[in-house]
């Protein structure tokens, strides 16, 4: 995140230096970060271990509204980079930061935007390690590349599922898919019948995601396959089944659904294509032998993440089917989200 060497300013530097200086250095507390003063950061990985790295963004009027208090913006920015680490198990190391910025963001919303991420920087114990800062004409766009660790050949992968595994998902499913609706109309709350708290937590949840870091170990140590959940459980269990070759049958009505969701399903049961694929859950989902799976969910209760079973993988290979309670396969019109 060192400013461009074509700077003509001296002393205190350009304003691109002044900028990363004020709001982006403070948070660069890794060694390997240089103070954000090189072209490149140096980190070195510990012995034994590999090195996990994601990348993902999200653009003002695609990923978050133009109201959107900036300081959310920047904890789902860096939080649906560390929910990619969390599918593969591995634990953060630092991210990388690229942003361009609108003349009115590099204000106040700046300041607010980089608040956000200090608290988050402290929470998940993952640094800043460098980037690039960009003046934009058009759209807020924020790029993190981060960076995690697993033990030599320990990651978790889409490939591992296996026949006859258990698959199990964290948290509660749906609750950011409808909180992006209720986000555009808000008369959908009250035509769900929902009450201030459930409102709010729907919000919440699609404002900042909640990446399951802690349970890391536990995923290596118990899961065969995993990924996050981010393009919505159906489009996403999709892609595990194929990356191992298997097939799987989900029973809908054991779907982990808060109170809220319940709510609105009971009054929109059309809803239900909107929980299993509508995206921005970033809860993980994994594949995990029936022998396993009391031990991760006794890791998971130490950690206070919740882990529920919702069906299995079975040798028929291709697409997951989603069973309701009557046994009846639903199809959707639209089975994964896709910005395409």
């Amino acid at each position: 995140m060192a400013a461009r060497k074509t700077s003509r300013r001296s002393g205190e530097g350009s304003a691109e230096d002044r900028l990363i200086a004020k709001y982006f250095r403070p948070l660069a507390t890794h060694p390997g970060a240089l103070g954000l003063g090189d072209d490149a950061a140096l980190v070195a990985v510990p012995p034994g271990r590999d090195l996990v790295v994601t990348t993902d963004g999200v653009i003002e009027g695609v990923h978050f509204f133009p109201d959107d208090p900036p300081e959310l913006v920047a904890k789902k920015a860096l939080r649906i980079n560390l929910s990619d680490l969390a599918g593969k198990g591995a634990e953060p190391l630092g991210f990388l930061l690229s942003v361009a910025l609108t003349r009115k963001a590099a204000g106040g919303w700046l300041a607010r935007f980089t608040a956000g991420l200090r608290a988050d920087v402290r929470k998940f114990r993952c640094p800043l390690l460098g980037g690039d800062t960009d003046r934009t004409s058009g759209l807020v766009s924020v790029n993190i590349a981060a960076l995690g660790t697993v033990p030599r050949g320990a990651m978790v992968r889409r490939a591992g599922a296996r026949s006859g595994d258990r698959i199990v998902v964290t948290g509660t499913i749906g609750d950011a898919a409808l909180g992006v609706i209720l986000r555009r109309d808000p008369a959908a709350a009250k035509r769900w019948g929902l009450d201030r708290a459930m409102r709010e937590h729907l919000l919440q949840r699609y404002l900042v995601p909640e990446p399951r870091t802690a349970l890391a170990a536990a995923l290596r140590a118990c899961a065969h396959g995993g990924m996050d959940i981010s393009d919505g459980l159906a489009g996403d269990l999709a892609k595990l089944c194929r990356a191992s070759g298997v097939g799987a049958t989900i029973e809908v009505a054991r779907l982990p659904l808060s109170r809220a969701a319940r709510t609105a399903l009971a009054a929109e049961p059309t809803l239900i294509e909107t929980i299993l694929t509508g995206g921005d859950d970033f809860e993980v989902l994994a594949s995990v032998s029936a022998d396993k799976l009391d031990a991760l969910r006794q890791a998971a209760r130490r950690v206070g993440v919740t882990i529920s079973e919702i069906g299995r993988c079975t040798r028929a290979r291709g697409d997951p089917r989603f069973v309701d309670a009557q046994g009846r396969v639903l199809e959707f019109a639209r089975p994964s989200y896709s910005h395409f």
